[in-house]
């Protein structure tokens, strides 16, 4: 996977839009993004970057793909470790900022992580920049809204309507993230079932321990 880019220079991109109204836009053919009309689009070696503003705060939605040689993802721990560095090098780029509010989500049939990088700007003003991370085996998508503390109360409905507006071709299943979909819970339940055996083969040889005692206890008297 290619190192993601340093957010804050894909800011130069975007185009300030007051009032617009959002309409989709399409990243590729599996995925579709809503953006003001006025939005911006770069293209640097394969990444697309789709940037957009508002009165009350910036978009990002950035496609990079994959390397052509990614091994596909095993199973979900596998796909929870790619995210979490993923998170980490957004963090770590960020000069100091703080990862809060991590979290799971899905996407159509896509698992996918949310969360908050909290931090300052160069006049120490704190900052929000909310991410939605979704990992495929041919690309990676990276949604972000970003807003400062003093736009907290009103943008409420705005990210919302942004990352509600992700849209997934029926073609990207939860196999395209990894490999070995199968319900974990069937182990669970393999378990419980050999533990109920094992007691029952326990307690039957504790009845007929018992009962040899007493057929003994009897024929002695």
């Amino acid at each position: 996977m290619k190192k993601i880019i340093i957010f804050f220079s894909a800011l130069f991109l975007v185009n300030t839009v007051f009032g617009q109204a959002f309409k989709p836009v399409k990243m590729d053919s599996l995925v579709t993004i809503s953006l003001p009309a006025v939005h911006g689009k770069k293209d640097t070696l394969g990444q697309q970057i789709f940037s957009g503003t508002t009165d009350l705060g910036y978009m990002i939605a950035i496609r990079e793909p994959n390397a052509k040689n990614n091994q596909p993802l095993k199973k979900e721990k596998d796909l929870n470790s790619v995210l979490k560095k993923y998170i980490q090098d957004i963090q770590s780029q960020s000069g100091g900022g703080s990862a809060q509010f991590v979290r799971d989500t899905t996407v159509g049939t896509l698992k996918a992580k949310e969360f908050t990088l909290v931090m300052k700007d160069a006049n120490g003003d704190t900052q929000y920049r909310r991410f939605l991370l979704i990992y495929t085996l041919d690309a990676t998508y990276t949604f972000e809204y970003g807003y400062p503390e003093s736009r907290k109360e009103l943008v409420k409905d705005e990210p919302k309507t942004f990352f509600s507006s992700i849209k997934l071709s029926p073609e990207l299943q939860r196999n395209d993230q990894y490999t070995d979909t199968r319900k974990s819970t069937s182990i669970s339940t393999n378990l419980i079932i050999a533990i109920a055996g094992g007691i029952v083969l326990i307690l039957g040889i504790i009845w007929l321990i018992f009962r040899k005692k007493k057929n003994s206890s009897e024929f002695a008297s």
